[in-house]
């Protein structure tokens, strides 16, 4: 939240208020484990960000400093020249910014070793709603909606490849969501799983190449998403259905009542709805979706998680309490255990959700008994979404 934050100035004590603290308990406790306070740890995201906009790019340095959450070049400068003991002009003549010669901007989000990045493609590919994202030519590409804290709507594009020779995700996008760059890395970083400490996460998971071997590869990641809502609707129209004809229902919803973007880049011509979209069909939601091909009954899930999302009564943000908000999702009639779990898999990156009654997870541990898998997965805790993710991928 500290480094989704570093771009804006949102205050410690609203951070704190999120995750249930005092902004004193918070930054006695952050203080204790990292040994800096939460305050001197931003600035350092935002002094790191800079420097990867000076090295990388060739933007202005007063956008890099306003971009990075600065505020004012005259501060920029100060702290920069007091940290690192030169000017960002120096560190821009040290390095050579090469051109990006697809436009955009370009930066490297470092992940620590293996990634399956063949693996995780595969996985966004089958599941990449037409027209909002794709997989082409090893890499994954977008459209991207944001709205500023003054509530200003951004629209833009990005592309993500993998660098394995200097393990970082290449991440390029469009300049006009430079206002929005920190919340864009973050929603990078949630998708591809890019804080995961893949040994930790194998040193746990390794028994279950017992059972069958191969089972559990080292380097699997976690498949995040970088839109909550858009997920969830994707979750809710993919239940008792084929995972192409879900693709299909959201590309549906995407072209009628998403808003038509120009990126230059074949594919992606739509942002997905955002919940206060489909509030806006009010009662006639069931109507709209049904001519769609969508059901009553799943139209009126998606209009309940629109309203849900609005207002703020589901948390998806660096959840610190997924059972809760799990609680809250099989409130939602339509919503059964599996989905909410599979939701809070992806969408809050809760690293223990087991779907036992996957039918996928099923076919993968034959031949143990319906009830054996539940009992097995213990040992598997607290990384259980990923050796769900290790089970399909067996398939």
């Amino acid at each position: 939240m500290l480094e989704e934050s570093c771009g804006n100035d949102d205050k410690i004590d609203k951070i704190a208020g999120r995750l249930g603290y005092t902004a004193r308990h918070l930054r006695r406790v952050f203080t204790e484990a990292y040994n800096v306070p939460p305050i001197r740890y931003r600035q350092t995201c935002r002094l790191l960000l800079a420097k990867s906009l000076l090295t990388d790019t060739d933007l202005p340095i007063l956008e890099i400093a306003m971009a990075s959450g600065f505020g004012s070049l005259r501060r920029f400068n100060d702290l920069f020249k007091e940290r690192y003991r030169l000017s960002p002009t120096a560190l821009r003549k040290r390095a050579s910014a090469g051109e990006n010669p697809d436009g955009g901007i370009t930066l490297a989000l470092g992940y620590r070793p293996p990634y399956r990045w063949e693996a995780m493609l595969h996985f966004l590919s089958g599941r990449a709603i037409p027209g909002v994202e794709t997989v082409k030519d090893g890499a994954y590409l977008r459209t991207a909606h944001f709205v500023t804290a003054a509530g200003k709507r951004i629209y833009g594009c990005l592309r993500v490849r993998d660098c394995p020779a200097k393990n970082t995700l290449s991440v390029t996008i469009s300049e006009n969501l430079l206002p929005v760059l920190s919340q864009v890395l973050a929603c990078v970083k949630r998708l591809f799983d890019l804080h995961c400490d893949p040994i930790a996460v194998y040193e746990t998971l390794s028994p279950m190449n017992d059972l069958r071997p191969g089972l559990c590869v080292l380097g699997t990641r976690l498949p995040g998403c970088f839109d909550a809502f858009e997920m969830s609707v994707r979750a809710v129209l993919g239940q008792q259905i084929t995972v192409k004809a879900a693709r299909t229902l959201a590309a549906r919803i995407a072209d009628a009542y998403g808003t038509r973007v120009q990126t230059g880049t074949d594919g992606l011509t739509h942002v997905f709805p955002s919940p206060e979209n489909v509030l806006e069909l009010g009662a006639s939601v069931k109507d709209r979706f049904g001519e769609l091909g969508v059901s009553s009954a799943r139209s009126e899930t998606i209009g309940e998680l629109a309203r849900m999302f609005s207002q703020n009564e589901i948390d998806f943000h660096a959840c610190p309490r997924p059972e809760e908000e799990i609680k809250k999702l099989t409130a939602i009639r339509g919503i059964g255990n599996r989905t909410a779990r599979y939701i809070a898999m992806r969408a809050i990156g809760w690293t223990d959700a087991f779907l036992e009654t996957d039918a996928g997870v099923k076919k993968a541990l034959q031949p143990l008994t319906s009830k054996e898998p539940l009992k097995r997965a213990e040992a598997w805790r607290p990384w259980r979404s990923y050796a769900v993710v290790n089970l399909w991928n067996a398939l």
